[in-house]
């Protein structure tokens, strides 16, 4: 499989990523597709240093899946502060409060 194989699937990821931000108002979803732009961009680099023989892009690999359980676990402690203080993890209750 060609690294461009790799690179359309990571942009279709990046797109659904995107997609589920803007257009969902749960926050765990908004999660969820942060963490699958996150993905994507894993799988860019992967596919790169594959492409190029290098280890480079795997060593920020580690990085991101690092940024990325600590990112799950302290976002996942604030929806559940959230959802313990107001009942709801809608965010449009949240732009509400904003006043």
């Amino acid at each position: 499989m060609s690294p461009d194989h790799y690179y359309a699937l990571a942009l279709i990821m990046f797109v659904c990523g995107v997609i589920g931000i803007t257009l969902r108002r749960n926050l765990i979803v908004i999660m969820m597709s942060i963490e699958l732009l996150l993905n994507s961009v894993n799988l860019i680099f992967v596919a790169a240093s594959k492409a190029h023989g290098l280890v480079d892009g795997q060593v920020m690999v580690l990085f991101i899946i690092t940024i990325a359980a600590c990112e799950a676990a302290v976002g996942l402690a604030m929806v559940i502060a959230l959802y313990r203080r107001y009942g709801t993890i809608d965010t449009d209750f949240y732009r509400m409060l904003r006043g």
